[in-house]
């Protein structure tokens, strides 16, 4: 099978989507498929001097873009002339909202392609800029409407989005495939230098973008008043710079309990997740977070803001606790609440171990594979 991702953004930028398609594309080289990447020539930072590249024998067109109207979005009209080049049997889009989505479907409907798309849940627009507030209604009358005329499967991560699409498409057209994680998460750590490095005491871990949806600041407040009231509790903040990592590095400032690092990948993250004790996931909105597979894998309990897709795959007290987004008296209650009690800790970290193993990317793939069969047969 010829398969071809199209998305804004890919390897080597830093994101839950980018992974996503990474992982996938890895596991359908290795199944004996050629799979092409089309994305811009971004990280979102810079621009990336290779337009072509192959990885992991993954092959990645990149296409100049011409302008830039945030952090994620970007135009990059060569992405048609790239794309149209060659016959695919499957055209697999990302991200909802954007233009090249309808480009995709165009595409292969002159081809004679399958076009399948998966949402990534961008439905909220609160700490958007108003240009791409505007356009969110743009996409909501007509952009989605026609674009999802175009696809012939609609992966959505989360039934939470299914009422949204149903605005746009019948709900047959539509298949509920979560995120997952790499099977190496499972994998224990015999020496852990992370840990030591960081010192005696307990690790609270923030591992993703700082980005203001992500509430690392709402975090920071908290972490900087526990480890002011205890003097056994460390925090860990990773992740990429994506506009607040500033304000989150002087919240904090001075305070040597509180680690800011700067982002990893691979499997390299496995022995900073085993390091912790306790994950924190602060967020105003999400999708469905593979640092939450992740963490559930690691054996971590969690404190996480019951927000769009996060309390379809993780339950109040079973996997950890809510706090609503912002509650920084919620989030210091709850993670005391878990490191005070290491009966409640261990019961959380049995039930995440065990539920992970159904978001192992080996299982996600596959059913992603069993959608392409079913369209191309």
């Amino acid at each position: 099978m010829k398969i071809a991702h199209v998305n804004m953004f890919f390897w080597p930028t830093f994101g839950g989507v980018e992974e996503v398609m990474y992982e996938l594309a890895l596991r359908q080289v290795k199944e004996g498929h050629e799979v092409h990447v089309f994305c811009s020539d971004s990280d979102k930072e810079k621009r990336i001097k290779k337009r072509y590249e192959i990885k992991d024998n993954i092959h990645i067109h990149r296409s100049p873009y011409w302008i830039r109207l945030s952090l994620s979005t970007h135009i990059f009209p060569g992405l048609i002339k790239e794309l149209s080049k060659e016959k695919f049997d499957i055209i697999h889009s990302h991200v909802s909202g954007h233009w090249y989505i309808l480009i995709s479907g165009l595409i292969a409907k002159i081809k004679g392609t399958k076009h399948i798309h998966t949402t990534h849940c961008p439905w909220t627009d609160k700490y958007r800029r108003k240009l791409l507030q505007f356009l969110l209604i743009f996409n909501d009358l007509f952009l989605n409407r026609i674009a999802f005329s175009l696809t012939d499967r609609i992966i959505a991560i989360t039934p939470w989005e299914i009422p949204i699409l149903k605005r746009w498409v019948k709900e047959d057209k539509i298949k509920v495939i979560p995120n997952g994680m790499p099977n190496y998460f499972f994998k224990k750590v015999k020496n852990n230098k992370f840990k030591k490095k960081i010192g005696k005491g307990k690790i609270v871990l923030f591992f993703g973008r700082f980005n203001i949806t992500k509430g690392a600041d709402i975090l920071a407040l908290a972490a900087k008043e526990l480890v002011k009231e205890r003097k056994d509790i460390n925090f860990v903040f990773i992740g990429p710079d994506e506009g607040i990592k500033e304000k989150v590095k002087n919240i904090v400032k001075n305070e040597k309990r509180i680690k800011i690092l700067d982002p990893i990948r691979g499997e390299s993250r496995v022995e900073v997740y085993q390091s912790a004790d306790l994950f924190v996931l602060p967020s105003y909105r999400e999708g469905l977070p593979l640092t939450l597979f992740e963490a559930m894998a690691s054996g971590l309990p969690i404190v996480a803001s019951p927000v769009n897709g996060v309390p379809f795959e993780m339950k109040n007290i079973e996997n950890g606790y809510f706090v609503n987004y912002g509650d920084v008296k919620g989030l210091k209650e709850k993670i005391t609440k878990i490191l005070d009690n290491p009966k409640i800790a261990k019961k959380m970290s049995q039930n995440n171990l065990r539920k992970a193993k159904n978001y192992s990317w080996d299982l996600i793939s596959k059913r992603y594979m069993d959608e392409y069969n079913k369209l191309i047969t």
